[in-house]
């Protein structure tokens, strides 16, 4: 296997950097989520029960930090959607553009901006930030890419940027 200098294919080089499918939520953030976020991992914080505690703290009620991902992710069907709904499509491209069946994310980063509320609307971006050369691992010959997704509310305010690193590999050792 290669060392991973090779440059890029010029397709792809041309998408770093640059935001891809751009969505608006179809749904506003409900408090039920974080609710049952909450319930299911037995945390009592009062920031998220307490209304009196949240004003004090943050200015109101504000979602669960670790829901920021739910905003993105598309319902499999909704009326009026054609084909399958899937989040992350910028990785999906990766995979078939370099013929690489399988996949797994090594690594997943979030940074949070202002405070997502209950009713905001989110929209998101796929930034992918960095693709590398062929790479060989203990699953098999594929590619390491990083792609960014930033969230914004309705006014345009950065509420996060969820980074995913992912390896597109192919079991049997063959091109990359």
């Amino acid at each position: 296997m290669s060392d991973g200098t090779e440059e890029l294919p010029e397709d792809v080089a041309a998408l770093i950097g640059v935001s891809q499918y751009p969505v608006t939520a179809t749904f506003p953030v409900e408090r039920g989520y974080t609710y049952n976020t909450l319930a299911a991992t037995q945390n009592g914080n009062p920031l998220y029960w307490d209304e009196a505690v949240a004003e004090q703290v943050t200015g109101g009620m504000t979602a669960l930090p670790t829901t920021l991902s739910l905003w993105m992710r598309p319902h499999y069907w909704e009326p009026g959607a054609e084909g399958e709904q899937v989040a992350l499509q910028v990785h999906f491209d990766l995979k078939a553009r370099f013929d690489l069946p399988e996949a797994v994310m090594t690594d997943n980063t979030l940074i949070f901006g202002d405070p997502v509320r209950p009713g905001d609307v989110i929209s998101h971006a796929q930034v992918l930030r960095s693709v590398s050369g062929p790479k060989t691992t203990k699953l098999g010959s594929g590619r390491f890419w990083v792609i960014d997704i930033e969230y914004k509310n309705q006014d345009g305010d950065l509420v996060g940027v969820e980074s995913y690193t992912g390896f597109g590999y192919r079991r049997n050792g063959g091109a990359a």
